[in-house]
């Protein structure tokens, strides 16, 4: 129906053809019932009507006065000038200033589409009149109601219309946003599983190396004492790079750690007690406090990773000769405690963590334990040993522990 609009829609389009055929069938009805009926000026009214048609046709065929708003304004003047023509010669000219109301109200701004209009209507109420000879206020009836019916039906059009493209800019800006969402939920599973794997590289493979190379370096020093303590030393730096290959294996699969294959976690902390106390010089010992405990999955791999990197700090810094890994209930917390007895340090002096050094790993048992609702304190000074405490609450559902570990899944796939 808008001629000037740039593009047109299935519904615009039909409605555009349906007011084509409108005006033309108004106007082939004013030039058959002139030459029908034997009117005055039968065959001026026929040219008029035809002069009018040719005039309309130009406005959809031309691609200028499609597109451009001033030389449709300028197309409009000519097809009304065209229809006074007509209706000067023919009282049926009123009927084709219907379709003329909804072209004024699409082509032009709306003041100057409603005043174009009102002189519309003017003009038609004032033609019919004149070829009736006489007025009345019946006369005024047809074209003031056809245009109040136009201008209605117009304007609730456009106020649709403009709905309708916010609308269709909040879906877009809504569409645009999910997608920024969803490229910004993708970044943070990245980030996230980049974390994971870090704190399980951490926690295993480079702790089994680490303890490898104390090894391989206790064996150096005792070469030159005798070969069977060599062989010993070199014996348990394979089985620590055995051990290492499992858990990279293991862990690039999303699954438990070997130490928990049918096994509780009192039984894993016993034996990395044993296997710390075995492959160093240092006493390690576990010790469960009260009832065994029933934990999710993922509460045991937390608390069995921690105290792996504790228990590989106090190896590798402590200087110490003996470690006490305690597992109990307080309340409503399991709790894990790493006590040893070496040289100490201050917490909140500890140095930045560098590639060459290390120093990730009471990062990473904080960020363990934070994942699952856990806190971990470190309690330490110089000369007076190091006592490490891990929470975690009991509260937490098995069906809480399984979305947890779904999510890390899902990003690790």
């Amino acid at each position: 129906m808008n001629t000037a609009a740039p593009a047109l829609t299935p519904t615009t389009r039909a409605l555009s053809w349906c007011l084509h055929l409108l005006v033309v069938g108004l106007l082939a009805l004013a030039a058959v019932r002139a030459v029908t009926d034997g009117r005055p000026h039968a065959a001026p009214t026929l040219a008029g009507a035809a002069g009018c048609a040719l005039v309309y046709a130009a406005g959809p065929l031309l691609p200028r006065v499609r597109g451009d708003r001033r030389a449709a304004a300028w197309w409009l003047a000519a097809v009304g000038a065209a229809w006074l023509v007509l209706l000067a010669l023919s009282a049926d000219g009123v009927w084709v200033a219907f379709p003329l109301y909804f072209l004024q109200l699409h082509l032009l701004p709306r003041r100057s589409g409603l005043a174009a209009v009102a002189a519309t209507a003017g003009a038609a109420i004032a033609a019919f009149a004149a070829h009736q000879g006489g007025f009345s206020a019946a006369m005024a009836i047809g074209p003031a109601l056809g245009a109040a019916v136009a201008v209605a039906v117009v304007w609730g059009y456009q106020a649709l219309y403009r709905e309708s493209e916010r609308r269709r800019r909040l879906i877009e800006e809504l569409t645009a946003t999910r997608a920024d969402l969803a490229e910004a939920q993708h970044t943070a599973g990245v980030l996230a599983e980049r974390e994971r794997l870090a704190r399980e590289i951490h926690d295993t493979l480079a702790q089994g190396l680490s303890s490898i190379q104390l090894l391989l370096r206790a064996a150096e020093r005792t070469l030159p004492d005798g070969a069977q303590s060599a062989a010993r030393h070199v014996g348990q730096a394979r089985q620590a790079a055995v051990d290492s290959l499992a858990e990279a294996r293991r862990f690039v699969a999303a699954l438990a750690p070997p130490a928990l294959e049918g096994s509780t976690l009192p039984d894993a902390l016993e034996r990395l007690c044993a296997t710390t106390g075995t492959r160093h010089r240092l006493t390690a010992r576990f010790r469960p406090v009260g009832a065994p405990l029933a934990l999710p999955t993922a509460h045991e791999v937390a608390l069995l990773r921690i105290a792996q990197s504790a228990l590989a700090n106090t190896v590798r810094h402590a200087g110490a000769t003996a470690v006490e890994v305690t597992l109990g209930r307080l309340d409503d917390e399991a709790v894990l405690t790493v006590v040893d007895d070496g040289a100490g340090f201050e917490p909140g002096r500890l140095p930045a963590p560098d590639p060459e050094t290390g120093g990730f790993g009471l990062a990473a048992m904080h960020a363990r334990i934070r994942a699952l609702g856990g806190t971990l304190a470190v309690d330490s000074a110089p000369g007076h040993g190091t006592t490490l405490t891990a929470r975690l609450p009991l509260t937490r559902t098995r069906t809480a522990d399984a979305g947890t570990t779904s999510a890390e899944t899902g990003a690790h796939r």
